[in-house]
């Protein structure tokens, strides 16, 4: 099993998560990468987009307000797809401005994200744009958001449930974000220091960071509401039946 790719580039939480184990073998590598925005890249980490990931589609998950505020960086020959996740979400935990917006019920409100992230008709929709893409395209796919820990980490938690993975394997990667995202974290609370006072900085601290609570509970609402991961796919997301057959049949090498 190949060891899934993160890169010396400094691009923000990025990782390819092929490689992962699953069961019967492994997530095939140079498919699935995922980051934090990717505003302001370097000739160097657009080169490394461009022709070591040799990516073909990027899936922004963001909300138009992020995006215009700090557009991705065009990687030559890329297809780039705006995917707002939480279009029709006016509190949008997931990004920046919601979470200073949540004041000091950060984690309430996080959790609420997540509960919308599964249940919301524009998560559903966009999503299911997503899936179709990389059914249809099977090609290398970068998706990112923010911070690349809640809209990302819920679709990385899917695919690589899709792929067979356990649910250990699932928050394992999931969890990962708070390391790699320990540097742009600590710049952003630096940049805000002087800005906001004590109680907000303290719920920034807390709403950078991904907690096993908030992924555990969207499980939690998938099986509450659609009563079980394949029916969220068939009843939420509206994917065809044999939609991970044949998801495992292209992307899981057999051991």
């Amino acid at each position: 099993m190949e060891e899934p790719y993160m890169n010396d580039k400094g691009i923000v939480n990025f990782r390819d998560i092929g490689g992962t184990q699953v069961a019967g073998g492994y997530l095939k590598p140079g498919y699935f990468y995922r980051s934090g925005e990717i505003s302001g890249l370097n000739p160097e980490q657009v080169s490394f987009l461009e022709h070591d990931c040799q990516l073909y589609t990027i899936f922004d998950f963001r909300s138009q307000n992020e995006v215009a505020k700090d557009p991705d960086t065009t990687i030559p020959g890329t297809h780039y797809v705006k995917d707002d996740i939480l279009s029709d979400q006016t509190k949008n935990g997931a990004s920046l401005a919601g979470m200073f917006a949540n004041g000091g019920h950060i984690r309430d409100a996080m959790l609420k994200t997540y509960e919308q992230i599964v249940l919301s008709g524009s998560a559903q929709a966009g999503y299911r744009e997503f899936f179709d893409a990389v059914i249809n395209e099977r090609k290398p796919t970068l998706f990112h958001c923010f911070a690349g820990k809640d809209r990302t980490g819920f679709a990385a938690a899917v695919i690589l449930k899709m792929a067979g993975a356990s649910d250990d394997v699932i928050m394992t990667d999931y969890l990962l974000t708070n390391q790699l995202r320990k540097e742009a974290n600590a710049k952003l609370l630096a940049q805000f220091k002087l800005e906001v006072n004590e109680e907000q900085l303290r719920n920034l601290s807390v709403a950078l960071l991904v907690d096993r609570d908030y992924l555990l509970h969207a499980r939690e609402t998938i099986i509450n509401q659609f009563g079980s991961f394949e029916g969220y796919l068939k009843s939420g997301l509206k994917l065809d039946s044999g939609y991970v057959e044949a998801f495992r049949q292209a992307f899981v090498t057999p051991k």
